[in-house]
């Protein structure tokens, strides 16, 4: 198509191919004069486009292309004197292709509609086309009710005369609008309302105007029938319209004044009004046609066809030619710039030979029109002017630009300028110029129309509407944009953009007209008009040759002939034209030596193309000659492939046909064989048939003569049979009656009897049952423990094989014990004997002989004792062996589970490795995702729990001071209820929160409503009596603890006379042993409390036939309650002991000695039992050496010492005594037990008699419901008794653990004493030594020391105190007296130590609830405290980080995993309260600092304007905070909280939630204060988080996820800071802000205030742009932040690397009663 005659198909074919080839966007521009063609071209550059590149899909978007066309030029196009479809506007169309180049939508930008002709019309001159179309269609039934007549009885359209243009028939043109409408996708509603409008306006044009006679004033009459029909057709109040069409409102700064207007300006006012509306319809139309040619898919490229007006020139030219010639200026320039000065650079570039050619520049005239202070700035200078008129303006241009060479005055005219456009002297009438510019529409009429009822009129005039090209679609500023002013003064706050003139406008859209063209390829197509009297086949060539100098084309020519006009890259034309390359010549490397060689083979004549630096440069058609070598080449390629695919597709016909026939031959040969087949099997079944049915008539006939023979035998057989079946029945049935009756009554016999055996049967199964039930559970609950734990099942093993050992020990102990307790309870039964004998010898009389059966019973107690013996080695026998089978079951099942375990690690082997780590990440990310959900709901749960708890401490306070009367103590809130503070709430939780809600429903519903619910009352009442029971039992532990500090009083009194006294030793003696005399009395009573237990026992013994096994307890109990008896004899002989060796050193030494006290250095302490045994050991040694009998007995110590023995006398005669009131007793109760058994016997021989009186029957059953009843509450009975023992049996077993810990602790301190004493001379004082031992890491104290322990620890702890320390000096203290306590499995005192500690730290924590130190420190002990409680659990999962010291401070007796998770939840409370704490101190400086405070100064010197000032903007003084002052206090607060020594997890969430805060505030306030929404805030916004984020990366906080919490705040200054103006600004602006939701965008955008007249707001097509492409958005409907929100704490487990033997405790803490173990 290049070789052919210039064509528009060839420039746009060309344009396609550079974009298919060079992959850039393309641009054709056709220019030319008014009449000249250019909208023809550029329908037919369409055409070709869509013919080509139709779509790949059936969206058919080419015909919707196309299909624009006919809509434009309808509302677009008019009639001129040039031209009969003159374009009075411009556009700009941009085709979309996708990568395949197929076209896949379009935009079009329009440019300066030309509003005036809609009013006013030239001479043989039409409007614009609709309004003719549409007259010509008014006859359509449709269009009745707009009321239009024929075009000439409409002032709008028959101003120019003709209404109709030769060979154009307007119905048909209209016909074909409405289809275009259609195919784009305009409802037939929309185009109602559309066809509406423009009939309004030519009735608003038809409207008649009267004049008064004053003439400054005019009316309109109210039956005008052209202004119903306006309004009825646009939906607006008749009154309204009649008013305001005849007046305007001015309004000054004090009052508002309604003015009435002449006709002049009331016909000027409804022209405007006419202009006004059909602008606002003609961007309504352009941008419905950009939404029905918009796509969703992406653009690759595009051609740009450009249509604009071309250049004009009338008798009389005003603004709008002035616009149109401005236009064509900058086109010319840019056809210029393009073809003449780069095309020449270029050459010079790539140093070609080539002479310059020079051409005419219009930038000076440019220069004249767009410059500073030129016409256009001028205009707009004179247009703000208030009085400014037309020849101010024109006086002005003449005293500017008059010695401009491309501006004149005409001679004859003061209101006239010439300007020497490229093509044309214009001369430009200055008059309507600024009416033009300033494009003027009064507000009251504007508002009249937004109150149309149709959505669609109202839409049109919306204030905030913008269809400014800077906004939505670049460049199409002029064709729709209205400045709409008011008659309101300037003071009155109005949008920026109604201050921007039409030039102004105009001038904006043509600058990105031009950066468009300039970013593309462009292509120029130059319309040549034949003639000016529009006539066909008539050519001026003058008139052409005119053109063609006026745009260039001749210079054009002159360098296309000269020049080069294609040109390739080296390496563009090496990739291109490779296939003409031959192979020998690509073995060079050189591509550009290779490019030369390949052309001076192709082409001869070397003028046709020169070799550039970078570039190869071709002459006019050399390229197209290169391609048709390409092309030919692969022709030819192309003809080998299809003759080799087209011999092998006829082979394969062949072969299918062959088959085929093959396969017909087959089935035809068989289909004659089954004929035959066939024709043989009827002939056999017609033979067949003929027999049967031969056969079957004989039979028939044999058949009626036999059946008639067998009707009459069998009517008399039957005859004979019914006689003797009524015979047989009725025997029969009296059979069947006795049978009924006596299997009634035997079944019914049966029945009672087995009733009641089922009942004795269930019963006593329903009792097997629930042991086998019981032990099931056990087994089962054993086993899943085992399945848990079958990673340490062989530990297990051996622990349990270790137990085994240690019993067995035990056993030997305990049966060495017995022996040593037997022999010498039996030692002492003859001692006593014989001292009984004596005593009666010296009395005189004869033996009691109650003492003598005491005595035997005391035999016969020690043979039960030896058969108890027996018992116990038995059972324990018994008891090995199933430890032993256990064992071996667990070792069977851990090897089962050991295979399981393997077969599970080769399952898993073997799937893939890929799959399993996507899946486990899977999983990973759901578990961590639902255990942050579920730790953050039990967060929440423990912060409602504290809470609740703190409501009912202030509930309990008040009801116990409502409830206090005068004199009565009222009881310590501290000491209420420590078990339900150190534990989780039981049963009372329920209940709190009951009687919690009800009174928080008292306080919401007020005490009247409340009153009437009687729930709320009874919950109110219950948990009153509730509390006055609890408050009776605090009063009476109040009292128990008053005595025992009473009874401590007494005995420390004493004491404190042993030391004033001087006589301390002797006074210390006796205070010894008053104490022993208190102790033995103790045990004395514990004793007897003894033996009424085993009392007790053996009754349920004598009762039940029960085990002894708990009886053999209560011997072994006995036993040592014995030894312990003795030990305290020997305490007494000690203490004698001591007496006499003070009597010897004061006797020995003549001099004054040191102090008594310093001969006692262990006289303070109590002395232990096994040290009182070592030093009784010690004087025995010493006694044995003594040879001064007298001396010792001067004092008359041994008499002393006798009395003690009779003492002892007298106390076992007291035991024995109490042991025979047992025996009575017991004899007692058995005679109780008697008489019961025979009252019972007395009833059932009553019973027996009565049911002898009765039937059998009743008999029966009166029986079985006696054995129920009676198993029933032997039921009962046994059970009460089973549970009975168990409770005593566990009650025994803990008191057996204790005296055996007791007893291993004596030996030790026996064998300890043993060593020492040899050691010692015999001159040596006696005194108990004890042997160095390296410290454990465990800390002693007494019971009555932890509240004491507890106050220095806790309580009044100051953290500045411990400063200089170890961090979390009190979590490790408390750990070791923890330790302590494990190691004597003192369950009781690691209870009371634990809660008590629990509730100190609340105490301490409700006291200081504003102290962010004092939490903090408290947070990171319970933390340590947690940490020590994991690391030393003895759990192996927590011990991997341990060292072998550190592994020997592991708890060896409990399992405080309760307590982990009690201290858990203490620690999220403190985290909690140490967030609130920090959030107050906080949150006061937050507003301030982030958004009032300038850190950068000079961004606020400029207020905001267009709102009133806010008090809270402009803070100053004390509240003004900046934002070093926030970066102080977070310094202060983590310094603090690593002085204290907090986990660095913790720190750095407590960080991430102050953060968080942070964001919250800010962005609250942001989106509620309109006077810091602007571009300064978000600047300082930007300043403020960087800091902040410096100060965390300072802090090595990066990490911790509080910059992610800022997010949302980032993007919101962020949002301030961007441009709002363009489509591509609205997808940045969604692209960017993720983490906010669309309400706070908007509001944002809404919120934005300009600084000053270089911003602009944010307009509301803007936002509803940004609304449009966040509606997939899944926001949440609230707009502010939760300020209350709290992330989920986590505890990370963090051992110590500290050992509890290397902690120091500083004397600061006054823990001296802590002794070091």
């Amino acid at each position: 198509m290049g070789d052919m005659d210039p064509h528009i198909f060839a420039v746009a074919e060309e344009a396609y191919k550079q974009m298919a080839r060079d992959e850039k966007n393309q641009s054709i521009i056709v220019s030319g004069e008014s009449g000249a063609g250019k909208t023809v071209s550029a329908k037919y550059a369409m055409r070709y486009f869509a013919t080509v590149g139709g779509s790949a899909s059936e969206t058919n978007i080419e015909e919707k292309v196309l299909a624009s066309s006919p809509i434009m030029e309808a509302i677009g196009n008019a009639k001129t004197t040039r031209n009969d479809n003159s374009s009075r506007f411009g556009k700009y169309i941009q085709i979309g292709f996708d990568k395949r180049y197929h076209i896949i939508g379009a935009n079009m930008r329009t440019y300066l509609l030309e509003k005036s002709r809609v009013v006013f019309q030239a001479d043989d001159e039409r409007n614009y086309h609709i309004f003719y179309q549409l007259c010509a269609a008014a006859n359509l039934p449709e269009f009745k009710e707009l009321a239009l007549t024929s075009a000439e009885d409409f002032f709008y359209t028959s101003q120019g005369g003709d209404t109709s243009i030769e060979g154009v028939d307007d119905a048909e043109d209209f016909e074909k609008t409405r289809q275009a409408f259609t195919l784009l996708g305009v409802r037939e509603s929309h185009q109602i309302s559309i066809f509406k409008i423009i009939a309004s306006i030519l009735h608003l044009g038809s409207v008649e105007i009267q004049a008064e006679r004053d003439g400054d004033s005019c009316s309109i009459s109210p039956q005008d029938e052209h202004l119903n029909n306006f309004c009825q057709l646009l939906g607006v109040e008749h009154s309204q319209m009649e008013h305001w069409l005849c007046h305007r409102k001015l309004v000054t700064t004090a009052e508002t004044y309604v003015k009435t207007m002449s006709l002049q300006q009331v016909l000027n006012a409804r022209n405007a009004l006419a202009k006004h509306i059909y602008a606002q319809l003609f961007g309504w139309i352009v941008e419905h046609i950009n939404k029905a040619l918009h796509t969703s898919l992406k653009q690759h490229s595009f051609i740009g066809v450009l249509d604009i007006y071309g250049f004009e020139t009338f008798e009389v030219n005003s603004f709008e030619q002035f616009c149109i010639n401005y236009a064509n200026e900058k086109l010319q320039q840019q056809f210029n710039w393009h073809v003449f000065k780069l095309e020449q650079e270029e050459y010079m570039k790539e140093q070609i030979p080539w002479t310059l050619i020079d051409f005419h520049d219009n930038q000076p005239c440019i220069d004249l029109i767009e410059a500073k202070l030129g016409i256009l700035d001028l205009l707009d200078e004179e247009c703000k002017v208030p009085k400014g008129t037309d020849q101010n303006w024109a006086q002005k241009l003449y005293d500017r630009h008059s010695s401009s060479q491309h501006f004149q005055k005409p001679r004859m005219s003061n209101t006239a300028f010439i300007v020497v456009h490229f093509a044309d002297k214009v001369e430009y009438l200055s008059d309507g110029f600024l009416e033009k510019n300033r494009d003027t529409v009064y507000e009251e009429q504007i508002n009249i129309l937004k109150a149309s009822k149709f959505p669609l009129v109202a839409d049109l005039f919306h204030d905030d509407k913008d269809p400014v090209p800077a906004t939505t679609t670049p460049g199409k500023g002029s064709s729709s944009k209205i400045n709409i002013r008011s008659a309101r003064t300037p003071m009155k706050a109005s949008n920026k953009e109604h201050k921007k003139t039409v030039g102004h406008q105009f001038r904006t859209s043509l600058h990105l007209l031009m950066e468009t063209l300039n970013a593309t390829t462009p292509h120029y197509v130059r319309c040549i008009k034949p003639n000016d009297e529009k006539l066909p086949f008539h050519f001026d060539p003058k008139r052409a040759v005119q053109q063609l100098r006026a745009c260039g084309v001749l210079e054009t020519i002159r360098i296309s002939a000269a020049g080069y006009p294609s040109r390739w890259a080296y390496h563009d034309f090496f990739n291109r034209y490779r296939v003409l390359i031959k192979k020998k010549e690509l073995a060079n490397t050189d591509k550009k030596a290779i490019c030369k060689s390949v052309l001076e083979n192709l082409i001869k004549d070397p003028d046709k193309f020169q070799f550039g630096r970078t570039k190869i440069f071709f002459r006019a058609g050399q390229v197209a000659y290169l391609e048709k070598l390409r092309a030919d080449k692969f022709r030819a390629a192309t003809i080998m492939i299809q003759k080799t695919v087209r011999g092998w597709l006829q082979r394969v016909k062949y072969h299918r046909l062959k088959r085929a026939t093959l396969t017909l031959q087959r089935y035809w040969r068989g289909c004659l064989a089954r004929r035959l087949a066939e024709h043989l099997r009827r002939t056999r079944a017609a033979t067949a048939i003929q027999k049967q049915y031969r056969m079957w008539r004989a039979r028939q006939a044999y058949q009626r003569v036999r059946g008639a023979a067998i009707v009459i035998q069998a009517f008399t057989r039957g005859m004979f049979v019914r006689k003797m079946y009524r015979q047989v029945l009725m025997e029969h049935k009296a059979t069947i009656i006795q049978k009924h009756v006596q299997g009634w009554v035997a079944r019914r016999h049966f029945q009672r009897l087995r009733a009641a055996a089922i009942v004795i049967q269930c019963a006593f199964r329903r009792l097997k049952a629930r042991q086998e039930l019981k032990a099931l559970r056990i087994e089962a609950r054993s086993a899943e423990h085992l399945k848990r734990l079958n990673v340490g099942m062989e530990n297990k093993v051996v622990q349990l094989q270790r137990k085994i050992d240690d019993q067995n020990k035990e056993f030997k102990t305990l049966s060495e014990q017995f022996s040593t307790a037997t022999s010498t309870y039996a030692m002492e039964v003859e001692r006593l004997q014989k001292e009984l004998a004596r005593y009666q010898q010296s009395q005189g009389g004869d033996p009691n002989p109650r003492l003598q059966e005491e005595v035997e019973s005391l035999r016969s107690e020690l043979q039960k004792a030896h058969s108890e013996r027996k018992i116990l080695e038995d059972a324990h026998g018994r008891e090995k062996d199933e430890l032993r089978k256990r064992v071996a079951d667990l070792e069977q099942e851990n090897a089962l589970l050991k295979d399981e375990k393997e077969q599970l690690n080769n399952q898993i082997l073997c799937q893939s490795k890929e799959e399993f780590a996507q899946d486990s990440v899977k999983e990973n990310l759901l578990m961590k995702k639902e255990l942050e959900e579920e730790r953050s709901r039990y967060q929440n749960l423990v912060k409602e729990y504290s809470q609740l708890e703190q409501r009912f401490d202030n509930l309990q306070d008040e009801l116990t001071i409502i409830k206090q009367t005068p004199g009565h103590r009222r009881n310590p809130s501290n000491q209420s209820s420590l078990e339900s503070d150190s534990n989780y709430p039981s049963v009372s939780t329920s209940e709190i929160g009951d009687t919690e809600d009800a009174l928080q429903q008292v306080e919401e519903v007020g005490l009247e409503k409340a009153a009437m619910d009687m729930t709320v009352f009874l919950k109110l009442q219950k948990r009153v009596r509730e509390l006055e029971q609890e408050r009776k039992k605090l009063q009476v532990q109040l009292e128990k603890r008053e005595q025992q500090d009473s009874k401590k009083v007494q005995v420390e009194q004493p004491q404190n006379d042993v030391d004033s006294d001087p006589d301390a030793d002797l006074a210390y003696n006796s205070l010894k042993r008053q104490e022993l005399e208190s102790e033995n009395k103790k045990l004395k009573n514990d004793l007897n409390e003894l033996r009424k237990a085993v009392a007790d026992q053996a009754t349920q013994n004598n009762s039940s036939h029960g085990s002894p096994d708990s009886y053999s307890l209560l011997l072994d109990q006995l036993k040592l309650a014995n030894e312990e008896l003795e030990v305290r004899k020997e305490e007494v002989l000690i203490l004698r002991t001591q007496i006499v060796s003070a009597d010897q050193r004061r006797g020995r030494n003549t001099e004054p000695n040191i102090n008594a006290r310093t001969s006692w250095p262990n006289s303070e302490k109590h002395v232990d039992q096994e040290d009182a045994i070592e030093a009784y050991h010690g004087v025995c040694q010493t006694n044995s050496k003594t040879q001064d009998w007298g001396y010792l007995n001067e004092d008359g110590e041994l008499g002393l010492a006798y009395q003690g023995l009779k003492q002892v006398a007298r106390l076992l005669e007291a035991q024995l005594q109490a042991q025979s009131r047992e025996h009575e007793e017991e004899v007692e109760t058995l005679k109780a037990q008697l008489e019961a058994l025979k009252e019972e016997m007395d009833k059932q021989q009553q019973t027996f008699c009565q049911t002898l009186l009765l039937s059998p029957e009743a008999q029966v059953e009166f029986g079985v419901q006696q054995e129920i009843s009676r198993l029933t509450n032997e039921n009962l009975d046994l059970k009460e008794l089973v549970e009975k023992l168990e409770k005593n049996e566990r009650k025994l077993k803990k008191q057996l653990k204790i005296y055996m810990k007791k007893v291993q602790d004596l030996e030790a301190a026996q064998a300890l004493a043993q060593s020492d004493r040899r050691r010692h001379e015999l001159t040596r004082q006696v005194t108990v030594q004890r042997k160095e031992k390296d410290f454990q890491g465990m800390l002693e104290y007494h019971k009555e020391d932890e509240a004491l322990l507890i106050r220095n620890l806790v309580t009044e702890l100051k953290p500045h105190t411990l400063s200089g320390t170890v961090p979390c000096l009190p979590a490790y203290i408390l750990y070791m007296c923890i330790r302590h306590a494990d190691y004597t499995n003192d369950d009781v005192k690691v209870h009371s130590l634990l809660t008590s500690t629990i509730n100190g730290i609340k105490k301490v924590l409700k006291k200081h609830n504003d102290d962010f130190e004092m939490t903090s420190f408290w947070l990171s002990n319970t933390c340590r405290l947690l940490h020590c409680l994991k690391q030393y659990s003895g759990d192996e999962g927590f011990m991997t980080q341990n060292t072998a010291k550190q592994n020997e401070h592991c708890l060896k007796n409990f399992d405080l995993t309760e307590y982990r998770q009690v201290l858990s939840d203490l620690s999220i409370q403190i985290y909690q309260q140490l967030i609130k704490i920090a959030e107050g101190v906080l949150q006061p400086m937050i507003v301030s600092a982030m958004l009032e405070n300038e850190s950068i100064q000079g961004l606020s010197g400029v207020k905001p304007t267009g709102y009133r000032k806010r008090s809270s903007s402009m803070v100053d003084g004390e509240n003004s905070y900046c934002l070093e002052a926030i970066v102080r206090q977070m310094n202060s607060f983590h310094t603090v909280l690593c002085d204290q020594g907090l986990d660095p997890e913790i720190i750095m969430q407590v960080f991430k939630q102050l953060f968080y805060m942070i964001n919250t505030v800010t962005l609250n306030n942001l989106l509620l204060r309109k006077d810091v929404c602007s571009w300064s805030t978000g600047m300082q916004l930007r300043y403020n988080i960087s800091q902040l984020e410096e100060w965390l990366r300072g802090r090595n906080l990066h990490q911790s996820g509080a910059v992610q919490t800022m997010e949302p705040l980032i993007q919101a200054a962020q949002l301030l800071q961007l441009k709002k103006k363009t489509q591509e600004d609205a997808e940045a602006i969604c692209s960017l802000c993720t983490s906010l939701s669309t309400q706070q965008i908007v509001k944002i955008l809404n919120l934005y205030t300009p600084l000053n007249e270089f911003e602009e707001r944010v307009t509301v097509a803007f936002i509803r742009t940004i609304q449009a492409q966040l509606q997939e958005r899944n926001d949440p409907q609230q707009l502010l932040l939760d300020s209350k929100h709290m992330f989920p704490v986590l505890f990370p487990f963090n051992p110590s690397s500290l050992t509890m033997d290397s902690i120091h405790i500083p004397a600061c803490l006054n823990l001296e009663f802590l002794n070091e173990v």
